[in-house]
């Protein structure tokens, strides 16, 4: 897994590339965006356009990433999911718990609004 953080303006986009899953992660995510909040950033949008695979280990650490994010008052959200993600995030109902958007421009014009 290849993980690259960027920010654009007061949004920090966390672009995933790879798998997200027990051995591969484990906890990578969940750290950064302890580290992010921890310097004070309020507005995640984690990328998971190129991640092609998520198993339960990744979906436990999006859980909790999105958490502690609603715990220390910010917003975490998501970009373009591939399907396969999606199915994934969808068939153990957790799709509900995540803004979702389909491209950058509209997820960050909605971090704005918020």
């Amino acid at each position: 897994m290849n993980i690259e953080v960027r920010k654009q303006n007061d949004v920090v986009i966390i672009d995933f590339k790879g798998r997200l899953a027990a051995g591969v992660s484990d906890e990578v995510l969940t750290q950064i965006v302890n580290e992010l909040l921890t310097e004070g950033y309020k507005k995640i949008l984690l990328n998971l356009s190129d991640m092609d695979y998520i198993d339960s280990s990744g979906l436990g650490d999006l859980v909790q990433s999105l958490r502690m994010s609603n715990r220390s008052g910010a917003s975490l959200r998501l970009l373009k999911p591939q399907d396969r993600v999606t199915k994934t995030l969808r068939l153990t109902n957790l799709l509900p718990m995540f803004s979702v958007y389909e491209n950058e421009k509209d997820a960050l014009a909605a971090f704005s609004q918020s």
